[in-house]
């Protein structure tokens, strides 16, 4: 017997529902395996050497997070990276010595400073880029073309809606 709830029939849902638990385990595992692969210190080694710059590894995702989304103030910058306030305050006090970002007044609150990149940042972060496009090229190679862009599709996918979050159903 099938119930009928709006358009999503009842027993298909719950089939749909039984299959996605049972495949969670393997997405979190490759979720894992892949933040894990991302922050090895001996990739960042690999990608700092490729681009050509001496910067501590613990710097350049700061630099290119600012690069992206900068002006940005320290506190949104630190939840974006997983870090606590006061070290990526730090840090972008390291990035400032080197020229790379400069702090300012807010622009719409002057009691936040926010960290904006220089030109010379703006060169280290598309070094970053250029050598980070030469890793995935040669990642991405033999891959077929449908799979690269179902891949890219479904990431976006995936990524938009974790950004909202969600309820889970009761």
């Amino acid at each position: 017997m099938h119930i009928s709830s709006g358009d999503v029939d009842v027993s298909t849902k719950k089939v749909y529902n039984t299959h996605i638990k049972k495949k969670l385990p393997e997405l979190h595992r490759s979720l894992i395996d892949i933040a894990s692969l991302m922050n090895r210190p001996e990739r960042d080694a690999q990608l700092l050497e490729l681009a050509g710059l001496t910067l501590e590894r613990a710097l350049f995702p700061l630099l290119v997070t600012i690069e992206r989304r900068g002006p940005i103030g320290v506190v949104e910058l630190a939840e974006g990276v997983g870090r606590d306030y006061t070290t990526v305050s730090r840090q972008v006090a390291r990035l400032e010595a080197l020229e790379l970002v400069e702090r300012r007044a807010g622009s719409t609150d002057k009691r936040v400073r926010e960290a904006v990149i220089t030109p010379r940042g703006k060169e280290a972060a598309e070094a970053v880029d250029v050598a980070r496009e030469k890793m995935a090229l040669a990642l991405f190679r033999n891959w077929p073309r449908e799979d690269f862009d179902e891949l890219i599709r479904l990431m976006r996918m995936f990524a938009d809606g974790m950004s909202r979050q969600p309820a889970a159903d009761k």
